[in-house]
């Protein structure tokens, strides 16, 4: 904390007590109410979709029924592509989407693979897959018709998708756009528990709480901030033509 940025006013500690018990009662109240809304998720009806539908992956052309990896449900994070634009070119959203999802262990656990559909064609992904250091199943997506496994039925880019598994059938049981991708950006989750929050202007904090712009906080000299952590990132050249800042406009 500096001078020059405004700070919550200092209590003793039983003014704090009081008021952070006041504040965990809406908390409360949030969890039970996310509950229920989970609740009516898993009564939502399904759609069948293609499971014949082909996938390229790291051993070539794989069938959606072997995404599952003799699994009975599939996660799927839906990842947008800048074709030809390189590795630090790529989507600074989805980067922030999933970057955090590293072990799904627990998701194993009960029945439920993870992988990763992109738009791009496997020549490009696989190079900026390895370069991330991302070790789950990355496949793309590219060319398959059925809107239900590749592009998606709400028509947005960078989302969730679940599938449930019955013999040789597939059905797609949710997707989730926009904000309800937030489910897996633990770092996201995290800052909203400090003051200052996610810093972006679209949050309700006090006068003088530092905020940037929406999204502005997933960049960082032309690059996805979590390629800065990765050996041979370096500044963009500008002159490449590669987008800046495409998904924070």
């Amino acid at each position: 904390m500096t001078g020059a940025t405004a700070s919550p006013p200092i209590v003793d500690r039983e003014t704090w007590s009081r008021e952070r018990r006041a504040l965990l009662a809406r908390e409360k109240a949030h969890t039970r109410e996310g509950d229920a809304i989970a609740a009516a998720r898993r009564r939502l009806p399904m759609a069948e979709v293609d499971a014949s539908a082909t996938l390229v992956g790291q051993n070539g052309p794989v069938s959606f029924l072997d995404v599952f990896d003799g699994r009975d449900q599939l996660i799927a994070y839906k990842h947008m592509w800048h074709h030809g634009a390189g590795i630090e070119g790529q989507c600074e959203g989805c980067t922030a989407s999933i970057v955090d999802v590293h072990d799904v262990s627990y998701l194993n656990h009960r029945g439920v693979s993870f992988a990763v559909f992109c738009e791009g064609p496997w020549e490009e992904i696989a190079p900026f897959r390895e370069f991330m250091g991302y070790t789950l199943p990355w496949y793309s997506m590219l060319g398959v018709e059925d809107r239900g496994v590749g592009a998606g039925l709400i028509d947005e880019p960078g989302y969730l998708a679940c599938y449930l598994r019955d013999g040789d059938r597939v059905f797609l049981t949710n997707e989730t756009i926009g904000r309800g991708v937030e489910t897996a950006m633990l770092q996201a989750h995290l800052l909203d528990l400090t003051v200052y929050g996610r810093q972006e202007d679209w949050e309700d904090s006090p006068a003088g709480w530092p905020q940037d712009r929406t999204g502005t906080w997933w960049e960082k000299d032309g690059r996805p901030v979590p390629q800065w952590t990765r050996p041979g990132a370096a500044p963009c050249d500008e002159s490449t033509g590669a987008p800046g800042g495409h998904c924070c406009e």
